[in-house]
């Protein structure tokens, strides 16, 4: 997993930008891509059971989230790996990045409990 960082200020920006928004007057070299490290915390969910779309139709209910990594960014994801009931989260839970390799040859960043 990867970010992107003010090479003037050390402050992470999610989502990737062609600038840094901490430092907007540096241009393009103004920015660095690094690896993060994966740590993240539940900032907040949701459980879906109405299909925003029919291909999403086989995968309710399913949950959608917002998580904070430890750089500082806040990134819309799922959540995967534990059963969708509201006792199962806990805002500020530990979570680990998973890899969703699907069909369409796509990869999506998900998260599980650490």
């Amino acid at each position: 997993m990867w970010l992107q960082r003010s090479k003037k200020t050390g402050e992470y920006q999610f989502y990737p930008r062609a600038i840094s928004i901490h430092d907007p007057a540096s241009g393009p070299e103004g920015v660095e891509w690094v690896q993060a490290s994966g740590n993240a915390t539940l900032y907040t969910f949701a459980i879906v059971h109405a299909a925003p779309h029919p291909g999403f139709v086989g995968d309710l209910p399913y949950v959608t989230a917002l998580v904070e990594l430890e750089e500082g960014v806040i990134v819309p994801t799922n959540i995967v790996g534990v059963d969708p009931e509201p006792e199962s989260f806990q805002i500020g839970m530990a979570l680990k990045p998973v890899f969703d390799h699907n069909e369409n040859a796509h990869t999506l960043l998900k998260f599980a409990p650490a």
